[in-house]
């Protein structure tokens, strides 16, 4: 039987969130995400491509049809307002029910729908069925780093009004190649800060750590929300968040990999990145704690 946790709500947004060439949801085995509540309430609405769970005529949960439980890699229930293992609501008896067949731990939603839609009220829906076009066109969102503070993603994401309006974002941080000098404007709503660095091993970001730093502890500081965006989302704009997680939490570079690693899996800064944060662990730390030369990086 597979072990059953709690997770937050940022966890299942960003699973939601995750992609490569298109919406990971598009993917068979990648999420199984159950509504456990009365179908009644399902019905009126519930998380994007979550399925309603099922009861047989003695009111026990049943493992959701057409879905391989022991092959998905990421099973996540969710109630009205479960907050604990301890109570026996739908939630965890939905997960005891999925735990016995999956191979994976089974993640229950601290707070249910009632925490996760008030967070993100725009992930909520009433769309029971999708085709794959449909989950291959999926809009994504950045992902979130620090609670309703720090989010990371796309230059598509970072143009987006809508998604910069849903996520409330005070503040927009993008790296990209450009001829133009870094300039600070004001978009709509938004503070832009351009920083001209190309995605090359050879290119320096570094000489930029401090000022990003700075410029997001402000922000966050003040309870506003920052966006860092590059093309793709995974390179430039992860190496800059790492620094900044490095500096503000004091985290060495591993924790801020494998911390970011949770968050966005793909994330990859450049071999060159790597090496300047690296040196920037020995100017937040004093001295270089972690091996670069490690497989796991």
């Amino acid at each position: 039987m597979a072990e059953i946790v709690m997770c937050e709500p940022f966890a299942l947004y960003n699973l939601l969130n995750q992609c490569r060439c298109v919406p990971r949801l598009a993917e068979i085995n990648y999420l199984c995400l159950i509504d456990a509540r009365e179908s009644q309430d399902y019905n009126t609405s519930h998380v994007i491509t979550a399925k309603n769970a099922t009861v047989n005529s003695e009111g026990k949960f049943l493992l959701p049809v057409a879905v391989e439980v022991d092959s998905m890699q990421h099973i996540v229930v969710y109630d009205s307002n479960t907050s604990c293992l301890q109570e026996q609501g739908r939630a965890v008896e939905c997960a005891q029910a999925l735990a016995k067949a999956s191979r994976y731990p089974v993640h229950i939603v601290r707070g249910g729908f009632q925490r996760f839609s008030a967070l993100y009220p725009f992930l909520r829906t009433e769309k029971i069925m999708y085709t794959i076009m449909e989950l291959e066109n999926l809009k994504t969102y950045p992902v979130e780093i620090i609670v309703g503070l720090l989010y990371m993603g796309d230059q598509k994401q970072g143009m987006d009004s809508s998604v910069l309006r849903d996520l409330k974002i005070s503040a927009v941080i993008s790296i990209s190649q450009s001829d133009t000098l870094e300039s600070r404007t004001i978009k709509g709503n938004q503070t832009i800060l351009n920083i001209t660095v190309a995605d090359s091993v050879s290119s320096d970001l570094y000489s930029s750590f401090e000022r990003i730093c700075s410029f997001i502890g402000s922000h966050i500081n003040m309870g506003s929300r920052v966006l860092i965006v590059s093309r793709q989302g995974r390179s430039r704009c992860s190496t800059l968040t790492i620094a900044f997680l490095m500096h503000h939490l004091k985290y060495t570079l591993k924790e801020a990999w494998n911390y970011m690693l949770k968050c966005k899996p793909d994330m990859r800064p450049n071999t060159g990145f790597l090496q300047q944060l690296s040196d920037w662990e020995l100017h937040t730390m004093g001295t270089k704690v972690t091996d670069i030369s490690e497989s796991n990086f």
